[in-house]
């Protein structure tokens, strides 16, 4: 096998399942590991693939680029309408308590809460806080601090501390990247502190995505995905994320 062969079937390889480690790729290709580095190397400079720590990534896998609300809140709105009317079942009865991290997706899921039972719930979002303030089945807590007008969500040191004093019952998280080895990741350092707290005030994690994010990887991990208790996404995941997900103890729901 010629060179350029090689490496267009490593291209196609990475994008295919997500990674490739250069050990993996240098037994599947009977080469030796500095001939898959320097493959890697050629292909990161064309853009195919993009070279991480021990191996590579489709390019799409990492995102340091940001979008803005509005620009996420058209992007696959019919994947997220439908997250959301899943995420309906996992609503708690009177009485409970639920955290809802900012986002366009969690947004959906604030929509879809139901007006006949009594929750409480918590937020960051003040897109979300707008849309239940005037919900008489709601008691609505907003987290105060800095608001990051990207994603219009609260951050810093005073949504930290009160999110130290409280235990919720349900916390519906999004993200933007999920992987084995990254966990779930979020552009901000800021945002990712927010989301790392909220994840540890939570009894039972939900992070609702859709199947984009299931093997991206963004800059700053928030948590591992042993801190995941559900992931509600859509019928794009293809079944070997679902069953590396599952094999993590994750309960994957498909909307």
């Amino acid at each position: 096998m010629y060179a350029e062969e090689r490496q267009q079937a490593i291209a196609s390889l990475v994008i295919t399942q997500g990674r490739a480690s250069v050990a993996e790729l240098a037994e599947t290709y009977d080469v030796t590991t500095e001939t898959v580095r320097r493959d890697l190397a050629v292909l990161d400079r064309a853009g195919l693939v993009r070279r991480v720590h021990g191996g590579a990534v489709p390019v799409r896998a990492l995102r340091l680029v940001e979008p803005g609300v509005g620009e996420r809140e058209n992007t696959r709105a019919e994947h997220k309408d439908a997250i959301a009317a899943a995420a309906a079942e996992f609503f708690p009865l009177s009485g409970a308590s639920v955290l809802l991290d900012a986002g366009t997706t969690t947004s959906r899921i604030a929509a879809a809460l139901p007006a006949d039972r009594e929750l409480n719930v918590v937020t960051n979002s003040v897109p979300i806080a707008a849309r239940l303030a005037g919900m008489p089945s709601v008691s609505l807590q907003l987290l105060g601090g800095r608001v990051r007008g990207l994603t219009q969500a609260a951050v810093g040191e005073q949504v930290l501390r009160v999110l130290d004093t409280l235990r919720v019952d349900i916390a519906f998280i999004g993200t933007n990247g999920i992987s084995l080895r990254h966990g779930l990741s979020t552009p901000d350092s800021d945002e990712a502190a927010v989301k790392r707290a909220m994840i540890a005030s939570a009894n039972y994690v939900v992070v609702a995505a859709d199947s984009s994010k299931v093997g991206r990887e963004d800059f700053v991990s928030f948590a591992p995905l042993s801190s995941v208790d559900a992931l509600i996404t859509d019928a794009e995941l293809s079944n070997a994320y679902r069953a590396q997900l599952t094999e993590q103890g994750i309960e994957v729901v498909v909307a």
